[in-house]
């Protein structure tokens, strides 16, 4: 099934993503967490990529075993930075054989030693071009792409960032999933400003539930997101208490999530980092409003 028929209809929905292991050492663990997350019935459940390697068979694996286990529909992550065009072309035919519909067309970060690489040499530099070559692949696929409400740590500005986007949407993304981010009314005025540039596809909050103190720091390393001082206030008082910080970040991202629904987001994805017990948390405190009309 494709998630874009998902995210028409008029039902809440919570998707859920996880990440492959890096080695095979960790295979059947990571393999166990994914399967318990999927066993809680999401609307899909997205596989992140990783940087070559052995990585990019696992999100393969992952998302088949996922579909095939529990019927949900496979979101598999392909990212094309300094990757060859024989490369990607043959994941993308991978993908299509496996029986993967849905593709989460992503540029990735640059590798490291390469930053300073001359760019113009490389088959792909954006994600704008990973999507051009899914659609030109003949793969009848559900594409999704990033997008940041907070501005790609990139672009020169929000005005650059959305005409970015808008290139990416045009090129044929059906759906955007964001960053993460930690304060609703961020999302709000990013929707505001995407949907009056022409951008209308659907678009899918990213959540992540902090429930470490440590988290914080890797969180604004990766996003450069902005930290409401409500939320500052929950780590200060609860992050020395592992129990209590845990918690506390749970109720932190489920009000985020109802307040999204209550303003007529009708789809919100999660980032679980591969922890089912705070996916089945927050699908728990939300029981009844997913299950409402």
């Amino acid at each position: 099934m494709k998630i874009i028929e998902i995210l028409r209809d008029e039902k809440l929905h919570l998707s859920f993503e996880v990440f492959p292991p890096k080695t095979e050492a960790v295979y059947e663990d990571v393999k166990a967490a994914t399967e318990a997350i999927g066993a809680l019935g999401p609307a899909f459940v997205s596989v992140t990529y990783g940087a070559g390697g052995g990585t990019s068979r696992y999100t393969l694996d992952m998302a088949r075993n996922l579909q095939e286990k529990f019927g949900l529909p496979g979101l598999a992550h392909l990212t094309c930075v300094s990757s060859d065009r024989e490369t990607v072309r043959a994941r993308i035919a991978e993908l299509r054989e496996a029986g993967i519909e849905n593709i989460m067309a992503l540029r990735g970060d640059i590798p490291p030693g390469r930053e300073d690489e001359d760019r113009s040499r490389w088959d792909y530099r954006h994600a704008v071009e990973l999507v051009r070559e899914i659609r030109a692949s003949g793969g009848d696929f559900c594409v999704g792409g990033a997008c940041y409400p907070e501005v790609h740590p990139e672009s020169a500005d929000r005005r650059d960032d959305v005409l970015h986007l808008k290139e990416k949407v045009d090129a044929g993304v059906d759906f955007l999933t964001t960053q993460m981010f930690f304060d609703n009314n961020l999302l709000y005025n990013f929707l505001y400003q995407i949907r009056e540039a022409g951008i209308f596809v659907p678009v899918l909050p990213g959540i992540m539930p902090i429930t470490r103190a440590a988290q914080v720091e890797r969180a604004l390393k990766l996003s450069g997101c902005f930290v409401p001082q409500r939320f500052k206030a929950l780590v200060d008082r609860f992050g020395s208490d592992p129990a209590a910080m845990k918690q506390a970040g749970i109720a932190y991202a489920t009000d985020q999530i109802i307040d999204l629904y209550a303003n007529g987001i009708r789809c919100v994805h999660v980032y679980t980092m591969n922890k089912p017990e705070v996916a089945e948390a927050i699908l728990h405190n939300l029981s009844d409003i997913l299950g409402s009309k």
